[in-house]
């Protein structure tokens, strides 16, 4: 409990501090849990909580059968694509349309490989869920192949 107030009190500090900062346009409720969550993380890698690494090998890869995407217009996924969070959209259009590997991915955003690799990963979930809310008449038998 003490480590949660440490936090809280820590990120409205911060909230004050750059009040400056915020951008009217934008939701404060946004911005606010940004600098929670970030906050909350600093703590936890500054205080070494978090131990272990998360392995991306040992995933299984989520299948998806790739004759769905034959029978969608380029139109239609482009509207699918678009509505991914902005890094996995960069990721996912990087790799898939411009033809970069990940680590390339990687070295020119300044990320970390296994982070692309993640985002690229979390984009391809994220669309094949847009596809079968968008598209329910496809059968969820037909989802034993790899979308990749």
């Amino acid at each position: 409990m003490e480590e949660a107030e440490e936090i809280l009190n820590e990120s409205f500090l911060k909230v004050f501090q750059h009040l400056d900062r915020y951008d009217i346009t934008q939701p404060f409720k946004a911005w606010l849990r940004t600098i929670v969550v970030n906050t909350a993380i600093s703590y936890y890698r500054k205080n070494q909580k978090f131990h272990g690494e998360i392995g991306l090998d040992n995933i299984q890869e989520p299948s998806f059968d790739e004759s769905v995407i034959d029978q969608i217009s380029a139109e239609e996924i482009l509207a699918l694509v678009q509505q991914l969070k902005p890094i996995y959209r960069t990721v996912f259009t990087m790799h898939v349309v411009d033809g970069y590997q990940l680590r390339e991915i990687a070295d020119t955003l300044n990320f970390n490989e296994a982070t692309v690799r993640s985002h690229f990963a979390r984009a391809r979930t994220r669309l094949q869920e847009l596809i079968k809310q968008s598209y329910p008449f496809f059968s969820e038998g037909e989802t034993d192949q790899k979308f990749k």
